[in-house]
């Protein structure tokens, strides 16, 4: 497997991205809980997340002033058996939106999942936003989420060919891949 480098060159636009670490945590949380409020924790993706473990080697904060400005953080999941990387949340804070710093997190957190071998990246969210960096819902007619979900916003990215094909199934946390193992 390739390595992806701790920290990514920014764009002029927004700070530098760098992989999130154990430290981050409570800093991390605190710019989710800013940026989606308490609403986060009713919705499904958040099954998926509680208990499950961090791929720190694919998850991205954006530091300004050493502090979170944007997050994009990523989890082992499976749809059907099948391990994928999960998406979510992608949080960037409202002072520091429309230069691109979203899209950055995720095409960072993409590459670094690529380079780790998972085969696609499943998120659950807007469809002409993530469609530019290649997320569609050609592929996810069978994939169920555990809970109610707007079937039109479960999303893949294929990281090789064919990798968000044939996936099919309820979507669950990675065996193995508890928040305290």
């Amino acid at each position: 497997m390739t390595s992806v480098p701790q920290t990514l060159s920014a764009s002029p636009a927004y700070p530098p991205l760098v992989l999130e670490t154990p430290a981050m945590e409570t800093a991390v949380t605190a710019l989710i809980d800013r940026v989606f409020g308490p609403g986060r924790f009713a919705k499904s993706s958040e099954r998926l997340r509680e208990g499950n473990a961090l791929l720190p080697d694919c998850s991205f904060v954006a530091l300004r002033d050493g502090q979170p400005v944007g997050c994009c953080r990523m989890w082992p999941v499976t749809i059907g058996g099948e391990p994928v990387a999960f998406l979510g949340p992608l949080a960037v804070d409202p002072d520091e939106r429309s230069a691109g710093l979203g899209q950055a997190l995720v095409e960072s957190a993409r590459e670094a999942a690529r380079a780790a071998g998972w085969r696609a990246v499943l998120l659950v969210g807007d469809g002409p936003y993530f469609g530019r960096i290649g997320f569609t819902n050609a592929h996810t007619a069978g994939v169920v989420m555990p809970g109610p979900v707007d079937q039109r916003r479960v999303l893949l990215l294929p990281l090789r060919q064919g990798g968000d094909e044939g996936l099919s199934g309820p979507v669950a946390i990675a065996p193995g891949a508890s928040a305290t193992s």
